[in-house]
């Protein structure tokens, strides 16, 4: 089936029957196409975190250095003689020290660009998106203000080189999920084929789940890129991707028996 990648893309946020199609293409052109979807769907995250780390270490170094009270990082702890949280804004970042263990990670999901210098880890939060780096992870049993400010010099000087690997193993890991979202959605159209009275086999399915999960992507997509949380999101879009499947299965013209 000669339909290039775009076509493909739009056929399916709303035909079963395209779908359906779909599923006696070659595999590499299906894979390919996860790939496209996995690259659309990281996106949002991409320019959210990418943005952040900008701010962050252009805005970051003057805050270090005047702002915040003297600390060590010892033990994967930090250390600090303040007994209350400290909250910096400045321009489109927040930074936060907390050293009491007063702020969860959990708690920075729904604020805007912030990063957090926490008990027990680093916290950066953007576009409802959360990533953290434990201080026992940063290979030294003893870090002070002054070494962390050394760190984020240098760091200025490394962002052209981290961002880019930064954002291909976001976009990898992106395409590892939806590879394993895929498979398992497709062991339950294994059902849903059962229910519909439909002959078809996995390698089948595999390729109809790829297109059917179109729909859910783009639309978490545009959720991700006006910074909205949708409540219960993992089960809608499970939910909406069987459903495409099931219609597009129900698409299938079975041959008559003798």
């Amino acid at each position: 089936m000669n339909i290039n990648l775009f076509k493909q893309f739009f056929k399916s946020l709303y035909s079963p029957k395209d779908i359906a199609n779909f599923r006696v293409q070659g595999i590499g052109k299906t894979i390919l196409y996860v790939f496209l979807l996995s690259l659309l769907s990281v996106i949002p995250t991409l320019y959210y975190t990418n943005s952040t780390l900008t701010q962050a270490v252009n805005g970051i170094e003057e805050i270090v250095k005047q702002e915040l009270p003297d600390f060590q990082i010892k033990n994967g702890n930090l250390v600090s003689s303040e007994n209350n949280p400290v909250t910096i804004t400045k321009e489109s970042i927040t930074i936060i020290f907390d050293s009491t263990g007063s702020i969860q990670k959990e708690n920075l999901s729904k604020t805007g660009a912030t990063l957090a210098l926490l008990q027990q880890e680093m916290v950066l939060s953007s576009g409802g998106e959360v990533n953290s780096v434990s201080y026992s992870m940063m290979g030294s049993d003893t870090i002070t203000k002054g070494e962390l400010e050394s760190f984020i010099e240098e760091s200025n000087s490394l962002m052209a080189i981290f961002i880019p690997i930064l954002s291909i193993a976001m976009y990898l890991f992106a395409t590892g999920i939806k590879l394993i979202e895929i498979s398992v959605l497709a062991l339950i159209g294994l059902l849903l084929k059962n229910i519909a009275k439909k002959t078809l086999s996995y390698r089948e399915l595999w390729r109809m789940t790829t297109y059917s999960i179109t729909l859910p992507t783009v639309f978490f997509t545009i959720m991700s890129l006006v910074q909205t949380t949708v409540p219960f999101g993992s089960l809608i879009n499970w939910f909406v991707s069987l459903t495409v499947l099931l219609l597009a299965i129900q698409e299938i013209d079975q041959p008559e028996k003798n």
